[in-house]
């Protein structure tokens, strides 16, 4: 075992049984819950690393629970991969607003569900550089993982904060949305581009009125961060 806890989050026997036998041979540890209630209950109770959580549910539903998840100051930064029979891509933009790191459509191969869950765990992974980054009013403090503006607190999710952090890091250049991929969701990416256009308006709402001018678009190319107009 790699000691990662991983809770799946399915009403579907088979599909729960499939899925821990594919992450036990991985080397992780599964908790099952069919529904929101005992999901919640074993978030609370065991605190997994990572929950795989099916959009249909019985009762509350899975993006529901997601949303009160992402809410929770402490189960926000619980990355979250949703599983689901809903391939149209208003639901994947759905599922990504409300805080979701990956959206994963049924049906699916085992060995693709393992990788996107690395990819996903590893990009949750805490940064080696703990080095606080400040321009003008924003704060980037990556030991505490929090960012402050003008001093007041700002709610961000955990996409949100890597991509900052990113940015803060990597000033005045512009970026495709495929490296934006490769650098803040890291390098083996199962996640579509348009991705990155759904954390960027999240981004530059946490930012404010004040500084979501420093995330700017650059026509035919993607985005730049800078304190340039």
């Amino acid at each position: 075992m790699n000691g990662r806890c991983i809770l799946i989050v399915d009403d579907e026997a088979p599909i729960r049984e499939m899925i821990v036998v594919a992450l036990e041979m991985a080397g992780y540890e599964c908790l099952e819950a069919e529904n929101a209630q005992q999901a919640h209950s074993l978030i609370v109770d065991r605190q997994p690393d990572l929950i795989l959580l099916d959009w249909m549910l019985p009762g509350t539903s899975g993006i529901e629970l997601a949303r009160r998840l992402k809410r929770d100051e402490m189960t926000a930064d619980t990355p979250i991969i949703m599983l689901t029979a809903k391939d149209a891509e208003d639901n994947k933009i759905q599922g990504l607003e409300v805080g979701a790191d990956d959206y994963i459509t049924k049906p699916f191969s085992p060995r693709e569900l393992v990788a996107r869950l690395k990819a996903v765990l590893r990009r949750a992974a805490p940064s080696d550089n703990e080095t606080p980054i400040e321009i003008g009013g924003l704060l980037l403090d990556p030991v505490s993982h929090r960012v402050t503006i003008d001093g007041t607190p700002a709610e961000m999710g955990p996409t949100e904060y890597r991509l900052l952090q990113f940015f803060m890091t990597h000033q005045e250049r512009a970026y495709t949305r495929g490296q934006l991929l490769d650098q803040v969701w890291g390098g083996n990416v199962y996640v579509e581009e348009r991705t990155v256009d759904v954390h960027i308006r999240r981004l530059r709402k946490a930012l404010g009125e004040t500084y979501e001018n420093l995330v700017q678009t650059v026509r035919g190319t993607g985005y730049r961060f800078s304190t340039k107009s």
